[in-house]
């Protein structure tokens, strides 16, 4: 198909304009046409247009009022500059009057274009609005200018771009447009603003939600795929979107400069947690991964996605030391990331000994092995759960705490990380909500108060990575949750996102171990680091040989509740 290069296009239609507004300004003052003025003029407005407003990479349609006021200033301007040349009273009075002329065709022609590139939408079959006019949002409105959507308006929070238009549609704040479009209800709202807070989404959900057929949002900037266009890119709001938070303190460069170069040994590296650090790692340039785990197909399935990194699929358990310590053996691993754990409270409630063996067990073969290896950093993660524990879970967690702070770890800096739960980590109510509402049943919800910390897994990680490369041993890191959430209020957010009505919330009762709410501090003698989304809760002391004992007696007891309740004296189960 023959294409005109649009340089070439936009100087011809200078060079016609000015042919016709020259020839017309001649007719008026009755002179014979100047050539030489025609020449001196025409290259004037190519510099004016090519190498100041540099017209030849805009398009016609992106014209708005502000664009054409800066493009005649320019043009006057350039008059007034270029005036000294201009001798001769006609000249002067002829320029001025052939000048009007131009801006008035040019303006003509442009607002013309508009208007038949406006009026062809009004024939497309879906309406959007763009919420958010900065570059992500003009992006998304030039690329649905050929497309089957119609972009009816922008919204943008910002007060310097309200009231005023791009490509003759208008820019409108919040309220503004919930006025004049208050009968209206659009097909597609997107959320242009890759940056936005959870707060802003939120609050844009929340007060247009139910205006539109469906609400798309944007990926945030670090997962927008540069090379590709917007559109392709846009997703289906979810709640992960809203309740995700950003950590504004991100140091990147702190956590390769930890990461890169360095084996790593991931345990439960196939689960949620282990296996997005394993990413991060990768991420982040580490050497070589040893990826250990118990789960055959979690462990499949991590390998599986980093066949092209240098790794190692290790398939053990962290209960057995003798047949652990060969992998330590072997691979000499510069750091120990320890994820392994049973995390499900009611499931752990169910097997007791099971729970107490994996979780204390696993993670002291696993901290002992590293110590005896010389590992360099051991980072332990951890929970909310082990604050004052209602549950098995939780108590083993807090152990696990206790002995990472009080071991004897010589060479080894050993650091644990505490927070809460992750979206869409499995057990998690997230998608088990999802389940219930792809096959129509009713939400079950525990309780109409309990609540939770929320954070995504790749940013949570992020955090981990980040505290343990500022620990120096025996630090109990918390990592910043945000506000607690209520479980109600996320079903009801879920329900409402998939735009079914016949889907109600059951409450079911607290479950065995379950608490009302979660707390990621013991106290608030806790201190701050360099990075506002972690500080380092006050370290707890007890006697390593002592906890060594209990530890032996617990695995050995036939009343292992009351043991637990021995190690940790807070320990408050809750059988509900």
């Amino acid at each position: 198909m023959f294409h005109i290069d649009k340089r070439i296009l936009n100087f011809l239609v200078i060079i016609v304009l000015s042919l016709i507004t020259f020839s017309w300004s001649f007719f008026i003052f009755k002179l014979p046409f100047d050539y030489s003025l025609f020449i001196f003029v025409v290259i004037v407005r190519f510099v004016c247009s090519f190498l100041i407003l540099k017209d030849y990479s805009l398009s016609w349609s992106k014209t708005s009022s502000r664009s054409f006021l800066i493009k005649s200033i320019v043009y006057i301007a350039a008059f007034f500059v270029y005036m000294p040349f201009l001798y001769g009273e006609y000249r002067i009075s002829f320029i001025l009057s052939e000048l009007f002329l131009y801006i008035f065709s040019i303006s003509f022609l442009m607002y013309s274009y508009n208007f038949l590139i406006n009026r062809s939408r009004t024939y497309k079959s879906k309406n959007i609005v763009i919420y958010g006019a900065g570059k992500a949002g003009l992006q998304l409105e030039n690329e649905f200018s050929s497309s089957e959507y119609k972009v009816v308006c922008f919204i943008d929070d910002e007060k310097v771009l309200q009231n005023r238009s791009i490509d003759g549609l208008a820019i409108l704040s919040r309220e503004k447009y919930l006025r004049k479009y208050k009968k209206d209800h659009f097909d597609i709202m997107i959320i242009a603003m890759p940056s936005a807070s959870k707060v802003e989404i939120n609050s844009i959900y929340n007060e247009m939600e139910g205006k539109f057929e469906s609400i798309k949002i944007l990926p945030s900037l670090e997962n927008i795929l540069k090379k590709e266009n917007f559109s392709k890119q846009l997703k289906d709001i979810t709640v992960e979107d809203l309740l995700a938070r950003h950590p504004a303190d991100l140091d990147q460069k702190q956590i390769e400069n930890f990461i890169e170069n360095k084996t790593i040994l991931i345990t439960g590296a196939g689960g949620s947690i282990g296996s997005e650090i394993a990413r991060q790692c990768v991420h982040f340039k580490a050497k070589q991964l040893i990826l250990l785990d118990h789960s055959e197909i979690n462990l499949y399935s991590i390998s599986e996605e980093l066949k092209d990194f240098n790794h190692v699929s290790v398939m053990k358990s962290v209960v057995n030391k003798e047949i652990l310590k060969e992998t330590f053996e072997k691979y000499h691993p510069d750091m120990v990331i320890h994820a392994a754990a049973y995390k499900h409270v009611p499931l752990v409630e169910d097997n007791i000994l099971s729970g107490i063996t994996n979780n204390i067990i696993g993670t002291k073969n696993c901290i002992d092995l590293a110590i005896e290896f010389g590992v360099k950093k051991f980072v332990l993660i951890s929970t909310d759960k082990a604050v004052r524990p209602t549950n098995v879970m939780g108590t083993t967690k807090r152990i696990c705490e206790l002995y990472a702070q009080n071991v004897d770890s010589q060479d080894t800096e050993i650091v644990a990380v505490r927070f809460g739960n992750v979206l869409g980590s499995s057990g998690s109510v997230i998608p088990k909500f999802k389940k219930q509402i792809e096959l129509g049943l009713n939400i079950t919800v525990t309780h109409p108060d309990i609540t939770r910390y929320f954070m995504l897994i790749p940013e949570a990680c992020e955090l981990v990575l980040q505290a343990a490369s500022i620990g120096k041993g025996g630090e109990l890191f918390i990592l910043d949750m945000g506000e607690p959430i209520k479980i109600v209020d996320l079903a009801n957010k879920m329900i409402a996102l998939s735009g079914r009505d016949d889907i109600e919330i059951e409450f079911c009762g607290l479950r065995a171990g379950e608490k009302l709410y979660e707390e990621l501090l013991i106290n608030d003698s806790d201190k701050k680091t360099e990075y506002e989304s972690i500080t380092v809760a006050s370290s707890s002391f007890f006697d390593i040989n002592e906890l060594n004992t209990k530890i032996e007696e617990l695995i050995n007891s036939s009343t292992p509740l009351l043991k637990l309740k021995e190690i940790v004296p807070e320990f408050n189960h809750q059988l509900n």
